[in-house]
């Protein structure tokens, strides 16, 4: 099996009204359920938004910190969800399911060293 991450791209404005989030929760934990079942779970996750970011850059030895997210965006990574599948065709079945639940855009990508030859 590999390991792939399903990054949850969230437009940058205000959230959904609580009946709708409501929604999206239960309909994540229907999707965890089902990728515990199928022994595809590994971990997953929501995140703050990126006005909650710092920053670390090398800098000629030294490490640079700042506040505030790395890039200015009309999206940020909003959650993620690592999972395991035994190729790209079952990540993207996975993601799918993820991006009905969520209603977001989701981004499907292996690690290296794991991807599809």
């Amino acid at each position: 099996m590999k390991h792939y991450l399903l990054s949850v791209m969230q437009p940058v404005g205000e959230p959904p009204a609580p009946e709708i989030l409501k929604e999206i929760g239960h309909n994540l934990d229907v999707l965890h359920a089902e990728l515990k079942e199928a022994g595809a779970w590994v971990f997953a996750g929501g995140l703050h938004g990126p006005e909650t970011a710092t920053v670390l850059r090398a800098d000629k030895g030294e490490v640079l910190i700042t506040d505030g997210p790395y890039t200015e965006s009309k999206e940020f990574l909003g959650g993620i969800c690592l999972i395991k599948a035994p190729d790209l065709d079952a990540a993207l079945e996975w993601g799918r399911k993820a991006t009905l639940a969520t209603t977001l855009p989701i981004e499907v990508r292996p690690f290296m060293g794991e991807a599809d030859d």
